[in-house]
């Protein structure tokens, strides 16, 4: 008690209190046993995106396929891959480059996957109303109007995170508070609000694209994808209303691994709500791929 010493901001005392140790220094990596059940599930759910984008080439002539424009399918899948894909950066120890990549990266890819989803609804209610007797709507039918709704969706997104970029980048910090004898290896995001604009701006694609796919839900158009796209959309917004308290009630690895969580939920639940019918009726039943049997549904 005579001669107290301080112990630096990466050491902690021992036990004895007579000597300074290092700080335990703790962040997810791909060597634990959290980190390889996650890059796991990543890897899985990107294989299983792979082959269902190789099945809708293989019967890209197929009605099941051309409904409802099968190159916005091809851009919702490759989003996808690339959605599952980047919770991979998320792993691994900090650094500057991955903290600016990890949330902006996330936001670019999951705009182009809501973006898809939103064009893909607008596209069965235009369908549905060129059918009418004197419809204008007809001349706005066909890829090029739903890959501009895309464009113009996803550049928003890419505008708003390269301003959070060039304001207040995220960049790898040291917690060493929320623990004793720990330091956290974490990324902060620079400016929360930039971060909070960009889950906004998801959930302002998901709510447009729920309530759109909910009213066409009934829609007697070839291949509804509408009522698909209500689920796929009630189960992206279940998973991110729900993470965003999880979120903030949790510390250092935990906490990027419920953000890993919900990525690969999320885009698991889009994945499976809107492409794994139109697998089982191209593997399973070929026979009710075709105009006559779609028009029933």
């Amino acid at each position: 008690m005579d001669t107290c010493t301080t112990c630096p901001d990466d050491e902690w005392s021992n036990q004895n209190r007579d000597a300074c140790i290092p700080k335990v220094i703790t962040f997810l990596s791909f060597e634990e046993p959290l980190g390889v059940v996650l890059t796991s599930i990543s890897m899985f759910f990107f294989l299983i995106t792979a082959v269902i984008l190789g099945i809708f080439i293989h019967y890209r002539d197929t009605p099941i396929v051309r409904a409802n424009n099968q190159y916005l399918s091809y851009i919702l899948l490759i989003s996808l891959m690339l959605c599952f894909l980047c919770s991979l950066i998320f792993i691994g120890h900090p650094q500057e480059v991955n903290c600016i990549l990890r949330q902006t990266t996330f936001g670019i890819t999951f705009s182009i996957t809501l973006s898809s989803i939103l064009a893909k609804t607008i596209t069965v209610v235009m369908a549905f109303q060129a059918t009418k007797p004197g419809s204008k709507l007809r001349k706005w039918m066909g890829s090029r109007v739903s890959v501009s709704i895309v464009l113009c969706c996803s550049l928003l997104q890419t505008v708003l995170c390269l301003a959070w970029l060039f304001i207040a980048p995220p960049f790898p910090y040291l917690n060493m508070r929320s623990f004793t004898g720990t330091i956290l290896i974490e990324c902060n995001e620079g400016s929360i609000v930039a971060f909070y604009c960009v889950l906004g701006y998801l959930g302002f694609l998901a709510g447009i694209s729920f309530i759109v796919a909910f009213l066409a839900r009934n829609l007697p158009d070839s291949f509804n994808e509408a009522k698909y796209i209500t689920f796929s959309m009630l189960v992206f917004c279940s998973v991110w209303i729900t993470f965003i308290p999880t979120y903030l009630s949790t510390r250092g690895k935990y906490m990027v691994a419920v953000e890993i969580f919900a990525i690969l939920s999320s885009s698991g639940g889009i994945l499976g709500c809107i492409f794994l019918p139109k697998c089982y009726i191209i593997l399973l039943r070929p026979e009710r791929n075709n105009r006559k049997e779609l028009i029933k549904m």
